[in-house]
């Protein structure tokens, strides 16, 4: 699972992508402090953002992908 972040008239930034086998991998700026990812089983994912401000008015995504 991959979660995306994009800002307003900005390009997508990958910030996190996670695996049922392995941990959560965030990008550089990105941390779980803020982007809480909790994946419970193989089809639900959830990620919270924490503190909320206005830099993180944004427009997110998430993206799978079955290999």
């Amino acid at each position: 699972m991959f979660w995306y972040q994009q800002p307003p008239r900005n390009g997508l930034k990958l910030v996190v992508s996670s695996s049922t086998w392995s941990h959560n991998s965030y990008e550089n700026g990105y941390s779980e402090a803020k982007f809480e990812v909790n994946r419970e089983n193989t089809e639900y994912t959830v990620m919270t953002i924490k503190n909320l401000t206005h830099k993180d008015e944004a427009t997110y995504f998430c993206a799978a992908s079955d290999h």
